[in-house]
Protein backbone atom coordinates (compact mmCIF):
# COMPACT_ATOMS: atom_id res chain seq x y z
CA UNK A 1 0.00 0.00 0.00
CA UNK A 2 2.74 2.71 0.79
CA UNK A 3 4.41 1.32 -2.52
CA UNK A 4 1.95 2.16 -4.11
CA UNK A 5 1.31 5.67 -3.21
CA UNK A 6 4.78 6.42 -2.96
CA UNK A 7 4.49 5.65 -6.93
CA UNK A 8 1.26 7.77 -7.17
CA UNK A 9 3.18 10.91 -5.25
CA UNK A 10 6.39 10.42 -7.41
CA UNK A 11 4.49 10.07 -10.59
CA UNK A 12 1.90 13.70 -9.55
CA UNK A 13 5.63 15.38 -9.03
CA UNK A 14 6.92 15.38 -12.28
CA UNK A 15 3.23 15.28 -13.91
CA UNK A 16 3.70 18.96 -12.03
CA UNK A 17 7.18 19.55 -12.86
CA UNK A 18 6.91 18.76 -16.55
CA UNK A 19 3.67 21.14 -16.56
CA UNK A 20 5.59 23.98 -14.60
CA UNK A 21 8.83 23.72 -16.64
CA UNK A 22 6.70 23.28 -19.99
CA UNK A 23 4.49 26.44 -19.08
CA UNK A 24 7.79 28.69 -19.79
CA UNK A 25 8.00 26.92 -23.33
CA UNK A 26 7.71 29.90 -26.12
CA UNK A 27 5.76 28.20 -29.57
CA UNK A 28 6.01 29.71 -32.70
CA UNK A 29 4.02 28.41 -36.23
CA UNK A 30 6.41 26.76 -39.06
CA UNK A 31 6.43 28.83 -42.25
CA UNK A 32 5.70 26.79 -45.29
CA UNK A 33 5.79 28.44 -48.74
CA UNK A 34 3.41 26.35 -50.77
CA UNK A 35 4.00 27.49 -54.84
CA UNK A 36 0.53 26.05 -56.03
CA UNK A 37 -1.34 28.89 -58.52
CA UNK A 38 -4.87 27.39 -57.71
CA UNK A 39 -4.40 27.83 -54.04
CA UNK A 40 -2.65 31.60 -54.40
CA UNK A 41 -5.74 33.06 -56.52
CA UNK A 42 -8.02 31.33 -53.65
CA UNK A 43 -5.81 32.51 -50.98
CA UNK A 44 -5.88 36.58 -52.33
CA UNK A 45 -9.05 36.03 -53.41
CA UNK A 46 -10.72 35.56 -50.03
CA UNK A 47 -7.96 38.11 -48.61
CA UNK A 48 -9.83 40.79 -51.00
CA UNK A 49 -13.17 39.91 -50.36
CA UNK A 50 -12.15 39.85 -46.34
CA UNK A 51 -10.67 43.48 -46.74
CA UNK A 52 -13.46 45.01 -49.06
CA UNK A 53 -15.98 43.83 -46.57
CA UNK A 54 -14.66 45.64 -43.91
CA UNK A 55 -13.48 48.78 -45.76
CA UNK A 56 -16.80 49.32 -47.78
CA UNK A 57 -19.78 47.75 -45.56
CA UNK A 58 -18.30 48.20 -41.57
CA UNK A 59 -16.13 51.58 -41.91
CA UNK A 60 -17.87 53.58 -44.74
CA UNK A 61 -21.71 51.93 -44.88
CA UNK A 62 -21.95 51.29 -41.23
CA UNK A 63 -19.02 53.63 -39.59
CA UNK A 64 -17.88 51.66 -36.72
CA UNK A 65 -15.21 53.96 -36.33
CA UNK A 66 -18.04 56.36 -34.57
CA UNK A 67 -19.31 56.01 -31.37
CA UNK A 68 -23.18 56.07 -31.74
CA UNK A 69 -26.27 57.11 -29.75
CA UNK A 70 -29.45 55.58 -30.42
CA UNK A 71 -32.17 56.14 -27.99
CA UNK A 72 -32.67 60.03 -28.39
CA UNK A 73 -35.41 62.25 -26.37
CA UNK A 74 -37.90 63.55 -28.40
CA UNK A 75 -41.13 65.59 -28.41
CA UNK A 76 -44.09 65.60 -30.68
CA UNK A 77 -46.65 68.23 -31.42
CA UNK A 78 -49.83 67.92 -33.61
CA UNK A 79 -52.18 70.03 -35.01
CA UNK A 80 -54.74 69.66 -37.69
CA UNK A 81 -56.11 72.52 -39.50
CA UNK A 82 -58.82 72.93 -42.86
CA UNK A 83 -62.43 73.48 -42.94
CA UNK A 84 -65.20 71.55 -44.43
CA UNK A 85 -68.64 72.59 -45.84
CA UNK A 86 -71.66 69.74 -45.04
CA UNK A 87 -74.89 70.34 -46.56
CA UNK A 88 -75.41 73.75 -44.89
CA UNK A 89 -73.11 73.35 -41.96
CA UNK A 90 -69.30 74.61 -41.75
CA UNK A 91 -67.19 72.22 -39.96
CA UNK A 92 -63.96 73.14 -38.54
CA UNK A 93 -61.57 71.19 -36.32
CA UNK A 94 -63.55 71.11 -32.96
CA UNK A 95 -66.01 69.24 -35.34
CA UNK A 96 -63.67 66.92 -36.96
CA UNK A 97 -60.51 65.87 -35.28
CA UNK A 98 -60.28 64.57 -31.93
CA UNK A 99 -58.51 65.80 -29.92
CA UNK A 100 -58.11 68.97 -31.44
CA UNK A 101 -53.99 69.44 -30.28
CA UNK A 102 -52.69 66.30 -30.00
CA UNK A 103 -49.42 64.63 -29.03
CA UNK A 104 -47.86 61.71 -31.08
CA UNK A 105 -51.50 60.74 -32.10
CA UNK A 106 -54.13 62.53 -33.84
CA UNK A 107 -57.59 61.69 -35.76
CA UNK A 108 -59.21 63.02 -38.20
CA UNK A 109 -63.23 62.27 -38.56
CA UNK A 110 -64.22 61.35 -42.29
CA UNK A 111 -67.46 59.57 -41.94
CA UNK A 112 -70.25 59.54 -39.44
CA UNK A 113 -73.19 57.16 -38.25
CA UNK A 114 -75.48 59.42 -36.13
CA UNK A 115 -78.11 57.74 -33.62
CA UNK A 116 -80.06 60.79 -32.58
CA UNK A 117 -82.43 60.91 -29.10
CA UNK A 118 -81.13 58.12 -27.26
CA UNK A 119 -82.62 57.29 -23.72
CA UNK A 120 -82.59 55.46 -21.30
CA UNK A 121 -85.43 52.40 -21.23
CA UNK A 122 -86.23 49.15 -22.78
CA UNK A 123 -86.85 48.17 -26.20
CA UNK A 124 -86.10 44.83 -28.10
CA UNK A 125 -82.32 43.32 -28.49
CA UNK A 126 -80.88 43.44 -32.22
CA UNK A 127 -81.76 40.42 -34.27
CA UNK A 128 -77.93 39.58 -34.89
CA UNK A 129 -76.79 39.24 -30.90
CA UNK A 130 -76.16 35.74 -30.43
CA UNK A 131 -79.31 34.01 -28.12
CA UNK A 132 -81.10 36.94 -29.29
CA UNK A 133 -84.14 35.26 -30.90
CA UNK A 134 -86.97 33.78 -28.60
CA UNK A 135 -90.50 32.67 -28.73
CA UNK A 136 -91.26 32.70 -25.26
CA UNK A 137 -90.35 34.33 -22.32
CA UNK A 138 -88.81 31.54 -20.51
CA UNK A 139 -86.21 31.89 -23.76
CA UNK A 140 -84.88 35.13 -21.99
CA UNK A 141 -82.95 35.05 -18.69
CA UNK A 142 -83.39 37.93 -16.52
CA UNK A 143 -80.37 40.07 -15.54
CA UNK A 144 -78.16 38.21 -18.06
CA UNK A 145 -75.76 40.39 -20.12
CA UNK A 146 -74.85 39.27 -23.57
CA UNK A 147 -71.09 40.24 -24.57
CA UNK A 148 -72.45 40.86 -28.22
CA UNK A 149 -75.39 42.17 -26.68
CA UNK A 150 -76.44 45.73 -25.59
CA UNK A 151 -77.70 45.77 -22.04
CA UNK A 152 -79.06 43.79 -19.55
CA UNK A 153 -82.36 41.46 -20.63
CA UNK A 154 -85.32 42.29 -18.79
CA UNK A 155 -86.80 38.58 -19.18
CA UNK A 156 -89.56 39.31 -21.72
CA UNK A 157 -89.67 38.20 -25.24
CA UNK A 158 -91.11 40.96 -27.13
CA UNK A 159 -91.79 41.90 -30.89
CA UNK A 160 -88.83 42.85 -33.00
CA UNK A 161 -89.93 46.22 -34.32
CA UNK A 162 -92.45 45.91 -37.44
CA UNK A 163 -91.24 41.96 -37.61
CA UNK A 164 -93.45 39.27 -37.11
CA UNK A 165 -90.62 37.24 -34.95
CA UNK A 166 -89.39 38.12 -31.37
CA UNK A 167 -86.31 39.20 -29.57
CA UNK A 168 -85.45 39.28 -25.72
CA UNK A 169 -85.83 42.78 -24.12
CA UNK A 170 -82.85 44.35 -23.00
CA UNK A 171 -82.36 47.43 -20.15
CA UNK A 172 -80.08 50.05 -22.92
CA UNK A 173 -80.21 52.99 -24.37
CA UNK A 174 -83.34 53.37 -26.67
CA UNK A 175 -83.03 53.59 -30.00
CA UNK A 176 -80.24 50.61 -30.42
CA UNK A 177 -77.47 52.27 -32.65
CA UNK A 178 -77.93 49.02 -35.21
CA UNK A 179 -81.64 50.02 -36.90
CA UNK A 180 -81.35 53.43 -35.84
CA UNK A 181 -78.27 55.28 -37.07
CA UNK A 182 -78.08 57.62 -39.74
CA UNK A 183 -75.56 57.04 -42.36
CA UNK A 184 -73.86 60.51 -43.13
CA UNK A 185 -72.06 60.82 -46.66
CA UNK A 186 -68.24 60.79 -46.17
CA UNK A 187 -65.97 64.21 -46.04
CA UNK A 188 -64.35 63.58 -49.54
CA UNK A 189 -63.12 67.73 -48.84
CA UNK A 190 -60.77 66.08 -46.19
CA UNK A 191 -58.37 65.60 -49.06
CA UNK A 192 -57.03 68.39 -48.76
CA UNK A 193 -56.91 69.03 -44.51
CA UNK A 194 -53.01 69.90 -43.68
CA UNK A 195 -51.33 67.82 -40.54
CA UNK A 196 -49.06 70.45 -38.84
CA UNK A 197 -46.13 68.06 -37.05
CA UNK A 198 -43.65 69.61 -35.16
CA UNK A 199 -40.42 67.27 -33.85
CA UNK A 200 -37.49 68.42 -31.83
CA UNK A 201 -34.87 65.49 -31.18
CA UNK A 202 -31.79 65.78 -28.51
CA UNK A 203 -29.11 63.10 -28.81
CA UNK A 204 -27.79 64.12 -25.06
CA UNK A 205 -24.32 62.48 -25.21
CA UNK A 206 -23.23 64.64 -28.22
CA UNK A 207 -25.06 67.78 -27.16
CA UNK A 208 -26.87 68.29 -30.20
CA UNK A 209 -31.17 69.32 -30.43
CA UNK A 210 -32.26 69.36 -34.19
CA UNK A 211 -35.63 70.09 -34.84
CA UNK A 212 -37.95 69.66 -38.25
CA UNK A 213 -38.70 72.82 -38.63
CA UNK A 214 -36.92 75.15 -40.48
CA UNK A 215 -34.75 78.15 -38.91
CA UNK A 216 -36.00 81.28 -40.15
CA UNK A 217 -34.57 85.58 -38.73
CA UNK A 218 -38.47 86.31 -36.74
CA UNK A 219 -41.45 84.86 -35.54
CA UNK A 220 -43.20 86.82 -38.01
CA UNK A 221 -41.28 85.03 -40.81
CA UNK A 222 -42.21 81.74 -39.60
CA UNK A 223 -45.73 82.21 -38.94
CA UNK A 224 -45.83 83.67 -42.80
CA UNK A 225 -43.37 80.84 -43.91
CA UNK A 226 -45.95 77.88 -42.19
CA UNK A 227 -49.21 79.07 -43.57
CA UNK A 228 -47.76 79.02 -46.90
CA UNK A 229 -45.57 75.84 -47.58
CA UNK A 230 -46.76 72.27 -47.97
CA UNK A 231 -44.12 69.32 -47.26
CA UNK A 232 -41.81 67.95 -50.25
CA UNK A 233 -39.02 65.53 -49.86
CA UNK A 234 -36.83 67.99 -52.54
CA UNK A 235 -38.45 71.23 -52.35
CA UNK A 236 -39.53 71.70 -48.51
CA UNK A 237 -37.72 68.98 -46.93
CA UNK A 238 -38.27 71.74 -43.71
CA UNK A 239 -41.38 72.52 -43.87
CA UNK A 240 -43.76 70.40 -41.13
CA UNK A 241 -47.03 70.70 -42.66
CA UNK A 242 -48.53 67.37 -44.83
CA UNK A 243 -51.87 66.70 -46.35
CA UNK A 244 -53.54 63.76 -45.61
CA UNK A 245 -54.10 63.00 -49.52
CA UNK A 246 -49.94 63.31 -49.69
CA UNK A 247 -49.92 60.74 -46.66
CA UNK A 248 -52.64 58.78 -47.81
CA UNK A 249 -50.84 58.86 -51.63
CA UNK A 250 -47.30 57.66 -49.68
CA UNK A 251 -48.91 54.98 -47.68
CA UNK A 252 -50.36 53.52 -50.63
CA UNK A 253 -53.60 54.21 -49.76
CA UNK A 254 -57.06 55.31 -51.60
CA UNK A 255 -58.68 58.19 -49.78
CA UNK A 256 -61.97 56.97 -50.96
CA UNK A 257 -61.37 54.02 -49.59
CA UNK A 258 -60.85 55.39 -46.25
CA UNK A 259 -63.35 57.31 -46.10
CA UNK A 260 -65.50 53.98 -45.43
CA UNK A 261 -63.40 52.43 -43.15
CA UNK A 262 -61.24 54.63 -41.93
CA UNK A 263 -57.50 53.74 -40.97
CA UNK A 264 -54.31 54.01 -38.69
CA UNK A 265 -51.59 55.31 -40.10
CA UNK A 266 -47.53 55.43 -38.95
CA UNK A 267 -45.99 58.67 -39.66
CA UNK A 268 -42.04 57.68 -39.17
CA UNK A 269 -39.77 60.63 -38.72
CA UNK A 270 -36.41 59.26 -38.99
CA UNK A 271 -33.08 61.09 -37.84
CA UNK A 272 -29.63 59.82 -39.08
CA UNK A 273 -27.21 62.35 -38.23
CA UNK A 274 -23.19 62.18 -38.97
CA UNK A 275 -21.84 64.42 -36.42
CA UNK A 276 -18.36 64.28 -37.42
CA UNK A 277 -20.41 66.83 -40.36
CA UNK A 278 -21.99 70.41 -39.14
CA UNK A 279 -25.32 69.37 -37.44
CA UNK A 280 -27.02 71.40 -39.77
CA UNK A 281 -26.69 68.50 -42.59
CA UNK A 282 -28.86 66.23 -40.14
CA UNK A 283 -32.42 66.50 -41.39
CA UNK A 284 -35.21 64.18 -40.50
CA UNK A 285 -36.86 61.88 -43.73
CA UNK A 286 -40.52 60.64 -43.86
CA UNK A 287 -41.98 57.60 -44.64
CA UNK A 288 -45.96 56.27 -44.19
CA UNK A 289 -47.24 53.30 -43.77
CA UNK A 290 -50.70 51.52 -42.68
CA UNK A 291 -51.03 49.69 -39.65
CA UNK A 292 -53.82 47.96 -39.34
CA UNK A 293 -53.87 45.37 -42.49
CA UNK A 294 -55.34 42.87 -40.62
CA UNK A 295 -58.45 41.52 -42.63
CA UNK A 296 -60.53 40.65 -39.30
CA UNK A 297 -60.18 44.17 -37.67
CA UNK A 298 -59.10 46.55 -40.77
CA UNK A 299 -60.04 50.08 -40.86
CA UNK A 300 -60.73 53.11 -37.48
CA UNK A 301 -63.40 53.74 -35.79
CA UNK A 302 -65.01 55.23 -32.38
CA UNK A 303 -67.83 56.34 -30.53
CA UNK A 304 -68.55 59.25 -29.01
CA UNK A 305 -71.58 61.11 -27.54
CA UNK A 306 -73.35 64.27 -27.30
CA UNK A 307 -75.71 64.64 -23.83
CA UNK A 308 -78.48 67.39 -23.38
CA UNK A 309 -81.67 67.36 -21.63
CA UNK A 310 -85.26 66.91 -23.81
CA UNK A 311 -88.40 67.30 -22.02
CA UNK A 312 -86.69 66.89 -19.00
CA UNK A 313 -85.36 63.95 -19.66
CA UNK A 314 -81.60 63.01 -20.13
CA UNK A 315 -81.00 61.99 -24.08
CA UNK A 316 -77.96 61.72 -26.06
CA UNK A 317 -76.58 61.42 -29.16
CA UNK A 318 -74.25 58.79 -30.51
CA UNK A 319 -72.16 59.51 -33.01
CA UNK A 320 -69.68 56.23 -34.59
CA UNK A 321 -67.35 58.03 -36.30
CA UNK A 322 -64.83 56.48 -38.70
CA UNK A 323 -61.21 58.52 -39.47
CA UNK A 324 -57.55 58.34 -40.18
CA UNK A 325 -55.72 58.04 -37.13
CA UNK A 326 -51.79 59.00 -36.95
CA UNK A 327 -49.53 57.39 -35.22
CA UNK A 328 -46.37 59.55 -35.11
CA UNK A 329 -43.47 57.84 -34.65
CA UNK A 330 -39.42 59.07 -34.30
CA UNK A 331 -36.62 56.84 -34.75
CA UNK A 332 -33.03 58.82 -34.20
CA UNK A 333 -29.58 57.53 -34.49
CA UNK A 334 -26.08 59.42 -34.57
CA UNK A 335 -22.64 58.81 -34.77
CA UNK A 336 -19.48 60.85 -33.80
CA UNK A 337 -15.74 59.96 -34.59
CA UNK A 338 -14.25 58.24 -31.23
CA UNK A 339 -10.69 56.58 -31.15
CA UNK A 340 -12.35 53.35 -29.11
CA UNK A 341 -14.57 52.00 -31.38
CA UNK A 342 -11.96 52.66 -34.42
CA UNK A 343 -9.19 50.75 -32.70
CA UNK A 344 -11.44 47.81 -32.00
CA UNK A 345 -13.02 47.62 -35.83
CA UNK A 346 -9.21 47.97 -36.90
CA UNK A 347 -8.27 45.41 -34.60
CA UNK A 348 -11.21 42.90 -35.59
CA UNK A 349 -10.49 43.50 -39.14
CA UNK A 350 -6.63 42.34 -38.90
CA UNK A 351 -7.74 39.68 -37.23
CA UNK A 352 -10.59 38.57 -39.62
CA UNK A 353 -7.82 38.07 -42.60
CA UNK A 354 -6.61 35.01 -40.93
CA UNK A 355 -9.58 33.35 -41.44
CA UNK A 356 -7.81 33.78 -45.35
CA UNK A 357 -5.00 30.83 -43.87
CA UNK A 358 -7.94 28.63 -42.17
CA UNK A 359 -9.86 28.39 -45.31
CA UNK A 360 -6.49 27.74 -47.44
CA UNK A 361 -5.45 25.47 -44.80
CA UNK A 362 -8.89 23.08 -45.57
CA UNK A 363 -8.35 23.52 -49.12
CA UNK A 364 -5.00 22.04 -49.58
CA UNK A 365 -5.18 19.59 -46.68
CA UNK A 366 -8.81 18.45 -48.33
CA UNK A 367 -8.58 18.61 -52.16
CA UNK A 368 -5.04 19.00 -53.33
CA UNK A 369 -2.70 17.35 -51.14
CA UNK A 370 -3.83 13.47 -52.53
CA UNK A 371 -0.07 12.04 -51.82
CA UNK A 372 -0.06 14.16 -48.09
CA UNK A 373 2.81 15.26 -49.02
CA UNK A 374 1.87 18.53 -47.38
CA UNK A 375 -0.02 17.06 -44.54
CA UNK A 376 3.43 15.73 -43.52
CA UNK A 377 5.51 19.11 -44.05
CA UNK A 378 2.54 20.70 -42.25
CA UNK A 379 2.49 18.74 -39.04
CA UNK A 380 5.38 17.68 -36.91
CA UNK A 381 5.81 15.16 -34.74
CA UNK A 382 8.44 15.21 -31.53
CA UNK A 383 8.76 12.58 -29.78
CA UNK A 384 12.03 13.31 -28.11
CA UNK A 385 14.58 16.13 -28.51
CA UNK A 386 17.14 14.50 -31.00
CA UNK A 387 21.20 15.46 -29.30
CA UNK A 388 21.88 16.61 -33.38
CA UNK A 389 19.55 18.08 -35.92
CA UNK A 390 18.43 16.45 -38.83
CA UNK A 391 17.82 18.59 -41.18
CA UNK A 392 14.81 17.16 -44.01
CA UNK A 393 15.44 17.31 -47.56
CA UNK A 394 13.65 20.59 -48.56
CA UNK A 395 14.13 22.30 -45.34
CA UNK A 396 15.94 25.41 -44.53
CA UNK A 397 16.79 28.29 -42.02
CA UNK A 398 16.74 31.84 -43.80
CA UNK A 399 18.89 34.90 -42.18
CA UNK A 400 16.23 35.76 -40.16
CA UNK A 401 16.13 32.00 -38.48
CA UNK A 402 12.84 31.01 -39.47
CA UNK A 403 12.39 27.62 -40.64
CA UNK A 404 10.61 27.11 -43.99
CA UNK A 405 9.97 24.39 -46.08
CA UNK A 406 9.59 25.45 -49.51
CA UNK A 407 7.14 22.84 -51.65
CA UNK A 408 7.94 24.28 -54.97
CA UNK A 409 9.37 21.22 -56.42
CA UNK A 410 8.80 17.38 -56.62
CA UNK A 411 5.35 17.32 -55.22
CA UNK A 412 3.01 15.62 -57.22
CA UNK A 413 -0.38 17.16 -57.95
Amino acid sequence: MCEILHKFLMGLREFIKEYFLGFWDYETPKVMVVKNTTLGVIYRSVQFLVITYFIWYVFINEKAYQESETRPESSVYTLMKGTAVRGDAILDTVEYVRPSEGGDVISAILRREVTYDQRQGTCAEHCKVTNANCTTDTDCVKGEVDFDGHGIRTGMCVKYLNHTFKTCEVQTWCPIEEYAAVREPALEAAINFTVFIRNSIQFPRFNVLRGNIKDVRSKRDMHKYLNKCHYDEEKEPYCPNFRLGYIAEQASQNFSELCKTGAVIGVFINWKCNLDLDPSHCKPTYSFRRLDLRKDQAGYYYRFAKYYSKDGVESRTLIKAYGIRLDVIVHGHAGKFSPIPTIIGTVTAMTSVGICTIICDWIMLHFIDKNEVYSDRKFDEIVKEPAVPTPTELSYINSSGSNHSDLSEGVPL
